[in-house]
């Protein structure tokens, strides 16, 4: 229980290095750096959308403006899941506590299941990104640039795929979004 914060250091340093490994063998494959930034940049080259008001509601405009509403999704789902792995680790002694009690040590493994999930994400979520690069994406070609929207789209679902393979908790945001929703119908 003591060293239970160390611990969760060392977990989380392994599953970054993991995770750092996978983009560096994607850059090295693709030639390219994987990150986020690149992908914006991704976006901007495929998608133009021209001055004139009439463009936004063209197709380059409806599809900029779904991947930009995903990305603005990826913020908060990174958010959270930021926040997640730090109450996690504030949690960790109480975590680690339990499992002196066999009739806590569910909590512990529930506990475990769902920081591991959370960490999960990053290492699927840099494989995402690996495909993600390597498409070769063409403004002119509309199958690519749904293919970027798709792409964007599995990111967002890294979550749900994680918890379909490990379990674990959901930070989807629509789920609170619809949860809010609720909330605000009943009162």
């Amino acid at each position: 229980m003591n060293s239970s914060f160390f611990i969760c250091r060392q977990i989380i340093s392994l599953n970054s290095l993991i995770s750092a490994s996978i983009r560096e063998l994607g850059s090295n494959i693709l030639n390219t750096d994987i990150c986020f930034s690149n992908l914006i940049n991704i976006l901007n080259s495929i998608v133009v959308i021209e001055e004139e008001s009439q463009t936004l509601f063209s197709i380059d405009g409806i599809i900029k403006t779904i991947v930009s509403l995903g990305f603005l999704n990826l913020i908060f789902i990174f958010s959270i899941r930021y926040i997640l792995i730090k109450v996690f680790v504030l949690i960790s002694p109480f975590a680690i506590l339990c499992t002196s009690v066999p009739s806590t040590l569910n909590f512990f493994k529930s506990w475990l299941k769902s920081f591991l999930s959370l960490l999960f994400i990053e290492n699927f979520s840099s494989l995402i990104l690996i495909v993600m690069f390597s498409i070769n994406y063409s403004p002119s070609d509309v199958v690519s640039k749904l293919l970027f929207v798709g792409s964007v789209f599995a990111l967002m679902k890294v979550n749900n795929y994680t918890r379909d393979i490990i379990g674990g908790i959901s930070i989807d945001v629509q789920n609170y979004m619809y949860s809010l929703r609720g909330m605000a119908k009943s009162k």
